[in-house]
């Protein structure tokens, strides 16, 4: 029965009972929610990553495409990014084709690298594979160029463009 104040006003309040439930209620819904700012934030780069290794998979997929299909001066591969001059030289391309290091990139490979093999320092963390497969397309023969790449973040999920080069 709630008790009279001497105005005749009755006191209203909660119990400790109470209160220690709603403490409890509210403890759980802000944890929840915790949890999945927590998730969202940890995935938010994710995105950004997905779409840089399209950029990449896409700048070294051109950069083969536009090579000669044979080797034009008839010469061993090359292992040096910079004077590869058909497709074939980039079969099984080492350390990212980089050539050289840098302070962001102290180790050849941790960096996507241009085309001169010079460590693009705003892209770390990448690893670049090619496999440069011959094949026939309608008869014809060409070759099939895969570029994948992933991240180091998330290793297990790789992005793989496929091109053709035919002998045109």
């Amino acid at each position: 029965m709630p008790m009279r104040s001497s105005g005749g006003r009755s006191q209203g309040g909660v119990t400790l009972i109470e209160l220690v439930i709603s403490i409890v209620i509210i403890s759980v819904g802000v944890a929840g929610i915790l949890s999945v700012m927590n998730l969202t934030a940890a995935k938010s780069a994710d995105p950004v990553l997905r779409m840089q290794s399209l950029a990449i998979a896409q700048s070294y997929l051109e950069e083969i495409l536009l090579r000669d299909f044979a080797d034009p001066d008839v010469d061993a591969e090359g292992t040096n990014r910079a004077i590869f001059d058909d497709v074939d030289d980039y079969h099984a391309l080492a350390n990212n084709g980089c050539l050289s290091t840098s302070a962001a990139c102290p180790v050849p490979g941790d960096c996507a690298c241009d085309q001169f093999g010079a460590p693009i320092d705003d892209l770390p963390n990448y690893t670049i594979g090619v496999s440069v497969v011959a094949d026939t397309l309608n008869g014809a023969p060409v070759q099939r160029v895969a570029v994948t790449v992933s991240h180091q973040r998330v290793p297990d999920v790789g992005l793989t463009l496929t091109g053709y080069r035919a002998n045109f």
